[in-house]
């Protein structure tokens, strides 16, 4: 198979939307990907321009991640890029997704911790007491 593989490092810009599906959960989210670069003349960081891509997860990571990510939150996604272009209403647009194969906290922004999931139990989907429930996608 000759899938692309990226690892991209960023921060989460909208809410995880859940749904259930026929093949199981599936969870949706934009990711913000902004490169600082070092100014050598001006001594200083500066951002460069922010990309933006849809991060679609199936299945145990979809569960997961809704119950484990909210906006603004520093990540690692690694995972198959996938590049659409539409036409809509005579606009070309082109749109970057990246199906995600695994995602974690980026632990050098902050810290977090890891609650094994037990595949055998029946609460498998269930929430975290405190966590909110994803918005739903339409």
């Amino acid at each position: 198979m000759n899938d692309t593989m990226v690892t991209v490092v960023g921060n989460v810009a909208t809410n995880v939307e859940y749904r259930e599906s026929a093949t199981g959960g599936v969870a949706r989210f934009r990711f913000a990907v902004t490169p600082r670069r070092w100014d050598r003349q001006s001594e200083s960081w500066s951002d460069g321009h922010t990309s933006f891509y849809t991060v679609f997860a199936w299945r145990t990571l979809a569960v997961n991640l809704a119950g484990s990510v909210s906006v603004g939150e520093p990540l690692l996604v690694h995972g198959r890029l996938k590049v659409r272009e539409e036409a809509r209403e005579g606009k070309h647009r082109t749109f970057v997704d990246i199906e995600a194969v695994a995602v974690g906290h980026d632990l050098t922004r902050g810290t977090s911790a890891f609650r094994r999931v037990v595949k055998a139990e029946p609460n498998l989907t269930e929430r975290p007491q405190g966590v909110q429930a994803p918005t739903p996608m339409s």
